[in-house]
């Protein structure tokens, strides 16, 4: 689609990312197939993984951020007795040692994980140090000083203790923060169990309140014509499932969009989705605070009424 044909589209799509792509490549294709003009992605997958990419195009990426903080749910598969040097099944294997452990042991293990843990991120991620990102030291050879980073892994379930009759890989679900690298986690596991390890697949089967089942394929948007791509575009408030909603009233609602905050009896609230009269007209989020509505992030009236007019009303079937 050439540049004239670029259009503002509002809304979110939740792509079910194919191995072998870049979390930006599906973005920029996605984008293209349908004209949009603005995009971004709530949350990497590295190019191995596969599974729930939020997708936000137009004024969605405004609250984007939200998908990025949410808690993440993945199925992980682990291959133990080889570890690599990006601490997946792309990288150059480093070592290779006996697996001896029993299904006892594993859980126990897996258990000292549970909680809130550091985590070291691997060299082969897009975090930068000096502006340049690591997986750009780590291809050079170069080893960084990573600061431990605090997340935290809410539930960690045994899906398989023997994949395809191997003793030596399992299968788990993950539950987990933001900022969570699962190939380190499964480094670390096969580090705590005396064998090494590396992760042999990952899929993010969660985001937030979003599932797999409402995803849609690369290969299916492809095949569809631009009026059915579109309508698989979910509301921008989608990607505000988890706050609660708070309507103005008509003579607040001019204030509020200029920042001056607003009273009422409204009980403390640290993410608020605030909506105009009678809830038809997303504003913007906030939080309220001993009774005050504090606007924390807002649309103009002109993006207001361009996400109204825009709005999509129903999900394709993937």
């Amino acid at each position: 689609m050439n540049k004239q044909a670029l259009q503002d589209i509002h809304g979110v799509l939740l792509l079910d990312k194919p191995s072998g792509w870049g979390s930006t490549d599906a973005l920029n294709r996605v984008k293209r197939l349908l004209g949009a003009r603005k995009a971004g992605h709530g949350g990497t997958l590295d190019p191995m993984a596969t599974g729930l990419l939020p997708l936000a195009f137009g004024l969605a990426t405004r609250f984007s951020h939200e998908s990025l903080e949410a808690q993440k749910t993945y199925s992980a598969r682990i291959l133990f007795g080889i570890t690599t040097d990006s601490a997946d099944a792309d990288g150059k294997p480093l070592a290779s040692q006996p697996v001896a452990f029993d299904e006892a042991a594993l859980r126990r293990v897996l258990n000292t994980f549970i909680g809130e843990i550091d985590q070291v991120p691997p060299m082969f991620s897009a975090l930068k140090r000096e502006g340049k990102p690591l997986y750009e030291y780590a291809r050079a050879g170069i080893e960084v000083e990573r600061t431990a980073r605090e997340i935290e892994i809410f539930k960690l379930d045994v899906i398989d203790p023997c994949v395809d009759g191997s003793p030596s890989a399992i299968k788990i679900r993950v539950f987990c923060s933001k900022g969570t690298y699962i190939r380190t986690l499964g480094e670390d596991i096969g580090e705590a169990l005396g064998c090494g390890a590396h992760l042999a697949s990952l899929r993010r089967i969660a985001t937030g309140p979003f599932g797999l089942e409402r995803c849609v394929t690369l290969a299916a948007l492809e095949a569809m014509d631009e009026a059915q791509r579109e309508r698989c575009l979910l509301p921008v408030e989608a990607l505000l499932d988890d706050h609660t909603p708070l309507t103005l009233e008509a003579v607040d609602v001019a204030r509020f969009l200029n920042g001056v905050r607003r009273r009422g009896s409204w009980p403390d609230q640290a993410r608020v989705a605030v909506y105009g009269p009678a809830g038809q007209a997303l504003l913007g989020i906030a939080q309220v605070v001993a009774g005050e509505l504090i606007p924390s992030r807002l649309l103009s009236p002109i993006e207001i009424d361009q996400i109204v007019k825009s709005s999509p009303q129903a999900l394709c079937a993937a």
